[in-house]
């Protein structure tokens, strides 16, 4: 196992840094690594916010269900599906402006966190933490007028990084599923309800009434929760903005 690939397999969330701070040539390397990502066409249908202002970060710490470590984080970046760029060097030169439909709202949405993963295994070779934040995509509204986001450029994925302390070090990973439940060899075979109980199981370690209490317990989590509710309005809110000019 070469040291990039154990990197992927030690990488776990880190939700509480160090104080010790992110250098400018760390910061760099991050953001170039996340650049060096494959994009579709080449087009690089992202842009990345590098968020540096402390009020900004307690703002967007509030607005992603109060989680105070989002504020202390020694790096905060934004990674935005953004097809502006394009639309708008189209408009600059093209005889008609191609309109830009939902097809292109996925393949924005795949370079940006293709980009972003890209930062975060360049971060855990130098020993930084992260934590992904899907919060980013509720409020969508006040948050696009706070980072002052145009018709096609939606905050799709945030991470945070820092130094881990060391609970965060020792803290275990949690377990993933395994490869054969997880891999479908050609086509996709829908499992009966006891294979994925027992994919469950396996990767739970509970089993019987203690997997009905945690998978329960995790969908009144997860899903029966009103920041759920907020994100799909707004996600609903963002694909609206980005396909009102279709006709």
């Amino acid at each position: 196992m070469n040291q990039t690939i154990q990197d992927l397999f030690n990488r776990k969330s880190t939700r509480v840094f160090t104080d010790e701070p992110i250098t400018e040539e760390e910061r760099k390397l991050i953001l170039e690594s996340a650049l060096q990502a494959p994009t579709a066409g080449n087009m690089a249908l992202y842009s990345i916010l590098d968020i540096q202002e402390q009020d900004l970060k307690d703002e967007l710490a509030k607005r992603c269900d109060n989680q105070p470590f989002i504020a202390r984080a020694p790096l905060v970046l934004i990674f935005l599906a953004d097809f502006q760029k394009w639309y708008d060097i189209f408009h600059a030169y093209c005889e008609e402006t191609p309109v830009i439909e939902e097809a292109d709202l996925f393949l924005a949405s795949q370079d940006c966190v293709i980009a972003a993963q890209n930062a975060v295994v360049a971060a855990q070779s130098m020993g930084i933490g992260s934590c992904y934040i899907g919060d980013i995509m509720e409020n969508f509204e006040i948050n696009r007028e706070l980072l002052h986001l145009p018709t096609y450029a939606l905050p799709y994925s945030m991470v945070v990084f820092g130094r881990p302390t060391q609970q965060q070090k020792d803290r275990p990973k949690p377990k993933r599923f395994e490869l054969e439940d997880i891999v479908h060899t050609n086509t996709y075979r829908q499992k009966s309800i006891e294979e994925t109980k027992a994919m469950f199981e396996k990767q739970s370690g509970k089993s019987g009434e203690e997997l009905k209490n945690y998978i329960t317990a995790f969908a009144n989590r997860k899903f029966y929760v009103d920041f759920r509710k907020e994100m799909n309005r707004s996600a609903r809110a963002m694909l609206k903005q980005w396909t009102d000019n279709i006709i």
